[in-house]
């Protein structure tokens, strides 16, 4: 029978990045294998690191071994309270695991006037597992913000094993898929009937990280952490101009069959007008040509494209957003993000939203990017993006930009060349509809 463990994944997540960036195994459930320190002892010898977790009426409480247990060996252990915003810890050095937890029966009476004695005073901590109940001393109780004297029934006693949550097996996975993925979008090539190179236009909020992408991309690429494109902290923002970016391979510097195209950023009142977006998407608008957000570019632009080839247009649209502040888009932008979403359709191109700095989510951590879709707090950001904007689930994106890094992190390329691969395939399936 699978185990399931009382902690909420919020609960689970916060212990796992207070002991280092770990991931739990569910080894032992009171409940389930009985109440009884030998069971306990049997699941978790040799298991590696555990963490012990007691669930009273108003507390968790626990202890995480830090080595693996055998019988009679000491290891460092560190007790914890797991309050709503914060873990209280306290390090009581190292003792032997048995010692915290007793199997003998004791008389009722011992309980009601708290006359519990500890195996080792030092320690100050026992789990009378039979009886249910958690004793402390004064001294830990204090350590840990518990009432003093603190002895309380708990309902439930778990045992986890605890490894890293990047291991090097983990780790070895993602250098293996950021491989295929660079392989793959090196010798991507679209329908070459139609375009030799696919156009990415990226649309979003000043500041939401447009910029960034675009130099991240072409650092993976290159190799090497790269700024090609103008990034800063202006608030009017500092892509004024409409630029095409090719990405050359690192190795051969030949250009790769897509384009990345940034803009003005949008804002409420000012930005980039709804207008240019539907000449940029149809393809008149020139690489380099200088934004004015008071008016937008006519015919009579003396560098107007007048008969744009499909090589010309836009084949793919990613909105970008960042993902720490998406939810408060003012109405009055999300309603211009609205209008642009209208005109897109219009020109029957696909559209995504990608969501930058999900490593500035609360909890999130780099050991977390294989599986950052599973995770709670990037759920929530796609179900408020798709709420607020309309998009698909599917088609919201997250990645992490290289921003003040000096090297490159096969962590954050697997979520680059992953979004770049999901544009990539938004773009075919363009060029398939427009085949037909």
């Amino acid at each position: 029978m699978a185990l399931t463990t009382r902690l909420t994944w919020l609960q689970e997540k916060r212990l796992q990045n207070h002991f280092g960036g770990k991931q739990f195994s569910l080894l032992y459930k009171a409940s389930v294998h009985g109440f009884s320190a030998k069971n306990l002892f049997q699941k978790c010898c040799n298991q590696g690191p555990i963490i012990i977790v007691i669930y009273s009426e108003n507390d968790v409480t626990g202890a995480y071994v830090q080595h693996s247990y055998q019988e009679n060996r000491e290891v460092p252990i560190i007790l914890f309270v797991l309050q709503e915003t914060e873990i209280l810890e306290y390090k009581i050095g190292s003792h032997i695991p048995e010692i915290l937890i007793y199997d003998r029966y004791l008389p009722l009476s011992d309980f009601n006037q708290k006359r519990l004695d500890f195996k080792n005073p030092s320690a100050g901590f026992c789990i009378y597992l039979r009886h249910k109940v958690v004793a402390m001393s004064s001294k830990v109780s204090e350590e840990l913000g518990l009432p003093e004297n603190c002895t309380a029934s708990f309902q439930e006693c778990e045992v986890f094993r605890c490894e890293d949550l990047l291991d090097k097996r983990k780790q070895e996975g993602v250098i293996k898929l950021r491989r295929i993925l660079l392989s793959e979008m090196n010798t991507y090539d679209p329908n070459e009937e139609m375009v030799h190179q696919i156009r990415i236009l990226l649309l979003g909020p000043i500041g939401a990280g447009k910029s960034s992408f675009i130099n991240s991309v072409k650092s993976v690429f290159r190799g090497h952490v790269t700024c090609q494109s103008l990034v800063g902290s202006d608030p009017t923002g500092i892509s004024t101009k409409y630029r095409t970016y090719s990405i050359k391979d690192g190795n051969d510097g030949r250009c790769l069959s897509f384009i990345l195209c940034d803009s003005l950023g949008l804002s409420e009142k000012s930005g980039l007008c709804v207008e240019d977006i539907v000449y940029i998407l149809k393809g008149h608008i020139p690489d380099r040509y200088q934004f004015n957000s008071m008016e937008p570019i006519t015919s009579r632009h003396p560098n107007y494209i007048h008969s744009p080839s499909l090589k010309d247009r836009i084949h793919c649209v990613a909105f970008v957003f960042d993902a720490s502040s998406v939810e408060q888009l003012s109405p009055e932008m999300v309603a211009k993000i609205k209008r642009i979403q209208k005109e897109v359709i219009k020109c029957g191109v696909v559209q995504m939203a990608l969501l930058t700095h999900v490593d500035c989510l609360d909890l999130i951590t780099a050991g977390d990017f294989p599986d950052i879709y599973s995770c709670v707090p990037v759920k929530l950001k796609l179900e408020a993006v798709h709420r607020k904007l309309g998009f698909v689930l599917s088609d919201i994106l997250v990645v992490s930009n290289y921003v003040s890094e000096w090297e490159l992190n096969p962590l954050k390329d697997f979520l680059i060349l992953s979004a770049l691969r999901k544009m990539s395939w938004a773009a075919d399936d363009f060029l398939e509809d427009l085949s037909h």
